[in-house]
């Protein structure tokens, strides 16, 4: 075996071959591909290979249609072995809600550039005329998507990247991994010798956090068994090897052509992982015993639609684990704090759609640095230490996979996974009659019931479906007391994490596009940038001392942000990066009465000329010590104020009741949605990501072009200097019968032009509002759109914020 590569990939499946060719295709030619056992002997060999690029996400339907084209490509080269049926996919709706998801996902689809419709039920019908019609109210058919054999197209990949000179070494087990003084690979250790590297890409699948491990990583995933049955062609009804695949999701099962016979699989509701501790390393080219308990639902659906079945004699149950992700999206890119240490792993069910695109990418990220995709909802990067812990993880993992078929409405909340961590107001949120969401292991205030017990929501839209919640008076409520009057948010949540260090200045300086050499006290407004001018994190820096800054970032982004940080920042120490989410609470007080109700318990002016718009101090509150930051989220006067969790509770408390003559109330974090998108603040990862530019994000106002260099600054040179392609505005809808949720096309003059960013309910004009990135000319307030929600086009019209563009308010 070589004793030395310049890349090392571990895991010979899909993945890993995909991934040495494309890097051979690059010119890369000097890698190792190591695989434990034989080529295809983890989850890949029992893979059912369905390919669909149906998606609503951008990311991943690009990387499914890259893996579609390359496919094609490949079969018209002449390699048949590997087995790509292009036989089409029927996507069925069997209720009215399912219909309803159904022409959502196909407003998002064609937002994003997929040419898709719904067919009626008869249209349905005429493809697959076998099916039981009762209950189909309609489908969605995809004439390019098909199935694959996952092996052939494995061992295909491999051959191609063994003729550009790439080594594959099976029976080859990695036993250890070395790295040096800062954290970066320099060897990795097999049962066949130490091969020299400065670059390793963990493409393990179900053994990648093992890997991981290794170097002192997280790579957080869970095997979860999927089971699926084979049987015998029926006499005189051998399918046709044309026969499109059939998804029922209403019924948890999906099925394709095998031999002329039946394979069905699908997505059971009460899920079972296995081996969450880790994937043994003897577990090659093996299957997990037949469950058909655990089947029992998947079948019974199947029959339901399909009562042609029970005629067929069944071959074999197969349980095959396949590694699912805490969020369902894949692992990818460099792990944090391990330099040359990659992965591409968890592919949570997509594996062989997704496994070509996976390959291009993960090449370009180690050639060239970066994607050219955006791929922030798969970066690594996003999971922090919490996902350490393996029962959190399992329990995520098996809600994406209960809700892979059944129908998961936009305002569901968790079912698993709960009560993992909470604000140390959460006794008293409770007994104010809380509902609480989760989000990213946290239990947040979504609305108050007063005078009601307080719950835990869970996947309640089940009960009213897709028209305006039975809760949506509550919120509207919370919105107007925090327009009026005031209101208190507790934002324990957001992530918050400390840069110190007489390199500290100089590194946030280098990453923030914003000028953070300000006096201490202040507060800036600012982003990270990629290389594009692209928006990689969105965040509030306030500095504390000359060497010293804290940052605070949403619930979710910690992880992300920091890592961000600790990628660009010195590595000779002379910068500390520190977590301390937990260490503080938050409470956010704001609306036009805020000055008053604060006021009544501090004695610390509050006045604009001792306590003006972006700065922070420190001040007493219900004499306890608070960090107080004037900012906010909202669009009104107010404070976030940041208290020890042994003192959060007594302020809490004391705003609460000292507050009353200004009509103060508690808010939850749907009013401070909806009231965010009225003042026209933009929320990282969905209304603008590393794929947006600042500019276009209307956010140009927060790149200083004068303190000197930055990441992004040459970009946003160039692009100012080319001129602006799109431009985010608001759009307000006509009409509230069915509420706008997100990603919906925009059209206009029968065209699609964009799609919805966020979307959600204005309580102050009373109407659904949303953001949506604009071609220029139809960028001007008062442009007439149309929005396709739920099958039909809705009247729209552009706008700018529709609560205080100017921000008089905030600085009130």
């Amino acid at each position: 075996m070589k004793d030395q590569a310049k890349v090392v990939i571990i895991g010979g499946g899909i993945t890993g071959c995909s991934i040495a060719w494309h890097l051979a295709k690059r010119g890369w030619t000097d890698v190792l591909l190591l695989e434990k056992g034989e080529l295809t002997s983890g989850t890949t060999f029992h893979s059912v290979g369905l390919v669909s690029q149906f998606r609503t996400s951008p990311a991943l339907m690009q990387l499914m249609n890259y893996s579609i084209g390359l496919y094609d490509q490949f079969k018209a080269e002449g390699a048949n072995g590997i087995g790509w049926h292009k036989v089409g996919s029927l996507r069925l709706a069997s209720s009215p809600d399912r219909l309803k998801a159904l022409q959502r996902q196909v407003s998002r689809a064609r937002g994003i550039g997929l040419d898709v419709g719904t067919i009626s039920a008869k249209e349905a019908l005429d493809i697959v005329p076998f099916i039981n019609p009762d209950g189909i109210v309609g489908a969605v058919h995809i004439p390019d998507d098909g199935w694959m054999d996952p092996n052939g197209i494995t061992l295909e990949f491999a051959k191609r990247a063994r003729e550009l000179g790439v080594v594959i070494e099976t029976n080859c087990r990695v036993t250890g991994i070395t790295t040096d003084g800062s954290g970066a690979v320099t060897h990795v250790e097999t049962n066949k010798g130490t091969v020299q590297t400065a670059i390793v890409i963990n493409a393990a699948g179900q053994w990648a956090p093992r890997l991981s491990a290794m170097v002192g990583a997280l790579t957080p995933m869970v095997p979860m068994m999927h089971q699926y049955v084979t049987t015998r062609h029926i006499p005189g009804h051998k399918l046709p090897e044309q026969t499109p695949v059939v998804r029922d999701p209403d019924n948890l099962f999906y099925f394709r052509e095998e031999v002329g016979g039946f394979l069905v699989g699908g997505f059971e509701l009460e899920p079972k992982t296995w081996a969450a501790d880790g994937v043994a390393w003897d577990f090659t080219q093996q299957l997990l015993p037949e469950d058909w308990e655990l089947f029992e639902p998947v079948m019974e659906g199947a029959l339901r639609r399909i009562p042609l079945i029970e005629r067929a004699e069944v071959i074999k149950l197969i349980n095959g684990p396949d590694a699912v992700t805490p969020d369902g999206q894949y692992c990818l890119g460099p792990v944090p704090g391990v330099p040359g240490f990659f992965v591409a792993a968890g592919m949570s069910l997509n594996g062989i759609a997704g496994a070509g695109g996976v390959g291009k990418v993960m090449a370009e990220w180690i050639i060239d640095g970066e994607p050219s995709l955006d791929l922030h909802e798969m970066n690594i990067r996003r999971f922090g230490t919490n996902y350490g812990d393996t029962g959190f993880v399992a329990e995520k993992a098996r809600e994406v996979y209960h809700y892979y078929y059944h129908q998961h409405f936009p305002a569901d909340e968790t079912l698993w996974a709960r009560n993992q961590r909470k604000s140390p107001l959460y006794d008293r949120l409770a007994g104010l009659g809380a509902e609480f969401g989760e989000k990213n292991g946290w239990e947040r205030v979504n609305f108050f019931r007063p005078g009601e017990p307080s719950r835990q929501a869970a996947d309640d839209q089940h009960n009213w479906g897709w028209g305006r919640a039975p809760y949506h008076d509550l919120i509207r409520e919370e919105c107007l007391a925090a327009r009026e009057r005031a209101a208190l948010f507790d934002m324990t949540s957001f992530g918050k994490f400390e840069v110190s260090g007489p390199g500290a200045l100089g590194v946030l300086q280098r990453v923030a596009c914003n000028n953070i050499d300000r006096p201490n006290g202040s507060l800036v407004y600012t982003q990270f940038l990629n290389a594009r001018g692209g928006v990689e994190s969105d965040l509030t820096v306030c500095r504390l001392a000359d060497d010293r800054f804290r940052i605070i970032t949403g619930t979710s982004f910690l992880s992300n942000d920091l890592e961000w940080v600790r990628a660009h920042a010195p590595t000779d120490g002379s910068v500390e990066l520190r977590d301390v989410t937990d260490e503080l609470a938050c409470i956010g007080l704001w609306g036009p009465a805020a000055r008053d109700a604060l006021g009544q318990a501090t004695d610390d002016g509050l006045d604009n000329d001792t306590f003006p718009y972006l700065t922070a101090r420190q001040i007493t509150v219900a004499g306890k010590p608070a960090w107080a930051q004037r900012v906010s989220y909202i669009g009104e006067l107010g404070w976030e104020l940041y208290l020890s969790n042994d003192d959060a509770g007594a302020v809490w408390d004391a705003l609460l009741e000292l507050g009353q003559a200004q009509g103060i109330r508690p808010a939850g974090y749907k009013a401070l949605d909806s009231l965010r998108l009225e003042k026209g603040y933009v929320y990282w990862s969905t209304d603008m990501t590393p794929a947006d530019n600042l500019l276009e994000a209307g956010l140009g106002f927060c790149a200083d072009m004068t303190k000197g260099d930055f990441i992004g600054r040459d970009a946003l040179a160039k692009r100012k200097e080319e001129g602006l392609q799109t431009r985010l505005r608001t759009v307000v809808l006509e009409g509230n019968e069915f509420p706008a949720y997100g990603a919906e096309s925009v059209w206009h003059d029968g065209e699609i032009v964009s799609r919805l960013r966020s979307a959600g309910h204005a309580h102050t004009i009373d109407r659904s509002i949303a953001y949506a990135y604009l071609p220029l000319p139809l960028a001007k307030p008062g442009t007439e759109v149309e929005i396709e929600l739920f099958g039909n086009r809705i009247p729209a019209k552009v706008s700018l914020p529709i609560h205080d563009p100017k921000g008089n308010r905030l600085k009130a």
